[in-house]
């Protein structure tokens, strides 16, 4: 069966800063972010043929081109799979802004999905623009006869979100185990029903973490 692997961006110089950046297009990869990006190519061969596409933030187009240069394989953009968008937040580096966005995604987490980042967006949102997107992915690669692996660079807390509303894996599990610069989950579509087989470095069972969420580099 084809799979699904969500690939966070490398890493990009709002990252270093510690800038909430969610806005298309966005920042750029630093140079290590493009090393990240090329390593994630080498040590990730498919093994069948694939298929990569990348949300439409820069980073993630440029992530997608270096792991589609060791590959030898096109790349291109697909619409609805970028970042939560921060709003009112956005470019912001203080401790505060962080605390606010960390809070409303303690919300979703909880189960509040209406709940919005100050004028941004609901998670709610988030699964309207983000979900069809994989379900036209899945119909396209993931059900037919011929299947491929499917490669999907986007953003960390994006992924997370959806990627645990589409496995029914626990949200405190989803909340706590962060997703480092190009790592990566990987899902398995059979039947209309979604399987996590890797998350990040973690594989199943995914035990609930009763831990408070990372404050982490958003983007």
């Amino acid at each position: 069966m084809g799979r699904l692997h969500l690939v966070r961006h490398g890493e990009t110089t709002a990252n270093v800063m510690r800038r909430l950046d969610t806005a298309l297009p966005g920042a750029a990869l630093t140079d290590f972010g493009a090393r990240q990006g090329v390593r994630f190519g080498l040590e990730n061969v498919p093994e069948r043929h694939a298929v990569l596409v990348s949300s439409r933030a820069l980073r993630a187009r440029q992530t997608a081109e270096l792991i589609g240069s060791v590959w030898d394989l096109e790349t291109s953009p697909v619409d609805g799979v970028h970042e939560v968008q921060a709003g009112d937040l956005e470019d912001r580096t203080d401790r505060e802004s962080y605390e606010v966005f960390h809070g409303v995604m303690q919300r979703w987490h909880d189960g509040d999905l209406d709940v919005r980042i100050p004028g941004g967006e609901s998670l709610e949102m988030v699964y309207e623009r983000y979900v069809p997107t994989l379900e036209d992915l899945a119909d396209l690669y993931l059900s037919g006869p011929d299947q491929r692996d499917v490669f999907l660079v986007s953003h960390g807390a994006a992924i997370r979100l959806v990627a645990a509303r589409l496995t029914g894996i626990d949200s405190r599990f989803a909340a706590a185990t962060h997703l480092g610069n190009t790592g990566s989950i990987e899902l398995e579509y059979t039947e209309g029903l979604w399987v996590c087989h890797r998350w990040g470095a973690e594989t199943p069972p995914f035990e609930r973490v009763d831990e408070p969420l990372v404050d982490e580099p958003m983007g």
